[in-house]
């Protein structure tokens, strides 16, 4: 039986709402460096993890209120943000490997189904590109040491994402996992605000670097 409480609940919005703000930020600093395609799959991917959040964190809510199980809530969490980090991390790399004349064009995603590993590897795969490009925007704003709270995002993320997946019994778990979000969002949402307040928006960017 899981167990969250409604306190608990409440809290899980609030690292939905700190991620939906900082990919607010970044669309903003990023626009004008990204070809059309390139910032609707950043977008798309970023509206699509926050969605996601949100919904698991209503599931919870949902259960914790007694009102229903709406288990299809939960279900649609891990695909739904492990396809939302691939493509904001296809929109991200695309920003600094080249401008698209076109807005790229993808076929249609594969059905949700049970099964976790391709989901893992395009979590993985998506978010290690969304911050790998965001520390090299750090290198290029002398701002090295924000690569830290970075590495600590992503690190939590991950961590958080596995922890996600699992259905826990005890309490205190749900609280660990809920911990850790907080964590990751919040070194994610720091780390923006310092490059945003350092010009990011005015960084110029060469096409192919």
């Amino acid at each position: 039986m899981k167990d969250y409480s409604i306190i608990m609940s409440l809290v899980d919005y609030i690292p939905v709402l700190m991620f939906a703000l900082s990919s607010i930020i970044l669309q903003r600093d990023l626009y004008n460096k990204m070809s059309k395609g390139a910032f609707a799959l950043f977008a798309a991917g970023t509206m699509d993890i926050s969605f996601a959040g949100a919904l698991k964190s209503t599931y919870k809510l949902l259960y914790a209120l007694g009102i229903c199980d709406f288990t299809a809530l939960s279900e649609l969490f891990f695909p739904m943000q492990s396809l939302g980090f691939i493509l904001a991390g296809i929109g991200c790399v695309a920003m600094l490997c080249h401008r698209q004349k076109k807005p790229a064009v993808f076929g249609v995603a594969p059905p949700v189904f049970k099964g976790t590993i391709l989901f893992v590897g395009l979590m993985i795969g998506g978010l290690g590109m969304i911050y790998a490009v965001l520390c090299v925007l750090s290198v290029k704003l002398k701002k090295s040491p924000v690569i830290l709270l970075f590495v600590i995002s992503f690190v939590c993320i991950l961590g958080m994402g596995y922890m996600s997946a699992k259905d826990f019994t005890q309490a205190y778990m749900n609280w660990v996992a809920e911990c850790v979000n907080l964590a990751g969002q919040m070194a994610l949402l720091i780390a923006t605000l310092i490059l945003h307040r350092h010009g990011l928006s005015e960084l110029k960017l060469k096409t192919g670097v």
